[in-house]
């Protein structure tokens, strides 16, 4: 094998690869790893310990990791066996991985999450009904056994929008019981609060709809019990501005997201997650190619920026050189390579990623994928093994 001293510097050099101070959180460099769904729970939601072996492959010393969408309730299922974080049993499961990640080095925050109208009866309790802003047809889909459409929703009542905020709140005390250093709100990719945000979606006519300011009263809500758990240094917002997955849309979203990322200024948040509109679910649209959401709100918002979105490691180097962005999310790479920062900062080549592997499964397409140098893989894993 060629010895890495005979190779060029690559990307060592690249600011990519320096500290930053997220919030409360120093790390020591601007690679993240994105929240990913992985659909790997035991029954109940529960994180297991093939989770926790995952998780630790992919925690570089001074790394962050962004725990998967993790439920906050009973009624906001999507995706079976994805996580969640409403008893005790989920919450001893997360303790276990975020115990993981930190004997790595690195720092992670869990992600809570609310399907919202994107949910399944099949997967509610009692063969519930899912629930979101409005009732409005969508093309969203839901995982049961397969891939199906979403069960079309009901519109939430008043109190079932202040249960759900209390639902935040209990999550987030339950992510802090397991030990995360922080957690962060899923705003984005047609759950719940993006479904309240834009406005093809929400058509209520209460004091959770029609203005921007209603429609962003939701997420303000949350937001505000979470920083009452963690302190606003420890908690992250994720947004998808112009995203259009699970049938999302609004008339003005510029407007929109200008003025929730003003709002979101209030709390002194760890950081703002924002995904490009380039990407349309797990997959990239070809009508976008160059990132435009961190651009555009790095002149609103005044904490750091992680951008998400389809990024290579020339791109991330280029977007935080720019200043356009302060981290870098990668999602479908770091699902193939565990090593994915040493490969980075070395441009050695990546490993392909198996698609049909991505949604539920066992360790195939999971923990397996290989270490470039195959020696330090075999040592990692034995020592996580044993």
């Amino acid at each position: 094998m060629e010895t890495s001293n005979k190779r060029s510097k690559g990307l060592s050099d690249a600011k990519l690869f320096s500290p930053v101070k997220i919030g409360a959180i120093e790390l020591a460099h601007r690679v993240v790893m994105a929240p990913l769904t992985r659909m790997r729970t035991d029954d109940g939601g529960i994180p297991n310990d093939l989770m926790a072996q995952y998780y630790s492959q992919r925690a570089t010393t001074g790394g962050f990791i962004i725990a998967e969408s993790t439920l906050v309730s009973t009624n906001g299922q999507a995706y079976r066996g994805a996580p969640g974080i409403y008893n005790k049993a989920q919450t001893e499961g997360w303790k276990k991985i975020s115990n993981a990640i930190h004997a790595q080095g690195a720092k992670t925050f869990l992600q809570l999450w609310h399907g919202g109208r994107m949910a399944h009866s099949d997967l509610l309790p009692d063969g519930g009904q899912p629930i979101g802003p409005s009732v409005v047809a969508h093309d969203a889909l839901a995982f049961t056994t397969e891939w199906v459409p979403a069960t079309p929703n009901k519109a939430a009542t008043i109190e079932e929008i202040q249960a759900i905020v209390r639902d935040f709140r209990v999550a987030a005390e339950n992510a802090k019981a397991a030990g995360f250093d922080g957690i962060e709100l899923h705003g984005a990719n047609g759950y719940l609060i993006d479904q309240f945000l834009q406005d093809g979606s929400n058509k209520r006519t209460d004091e959770y709809g029609e203005s921007i300011p209603n429609r962003v009263r939701l997420l303000m809500e949350v937001v505000t019990q979470m920083v009452a758990v963690f302190g606003g240094d420890r908690v992250g917002v994720r947004l998808g501005p112009s995203g259009t997955w699970g049938g999302m849309s609004d008339s003005d979203p510029v407007a929109l997201f200008t003025y929730t990322v003003e709002q979101l200024n209030k709390f002194g948040l760890a950081y703002l997650h924002l995904i490009e509109p380039r990407i349309f679910g797990s997959f990239d649209r070809e009508d976008l190619v160059v990132p435009i959401a961190a651009a555009q709100l790095r002149k609103v918002f005044k904490g750091p920026i992680i951008a998400a979105g389809g990024f290579q490691g020339q791109e991330a180097a280029d977007i935080i050189e720019k200043g356009d962005a302060d981290l870098v999310a990668f999602g479908r790479h770091f699902i193939a390579n565990p090593d994915l920062v040493n490969r980075l900062r070395n441009e050695f080549p990546l490993n392909p990623y198996d698609r049909p592997s991505f949604f539920g499964g066992d360790a195939r397409g999971y923990i397996d994928y290989p270490y470039y140098d195959e020696k330090a893989s075999t040592l990692l894993t034995e020592s996580i093994a044993g």
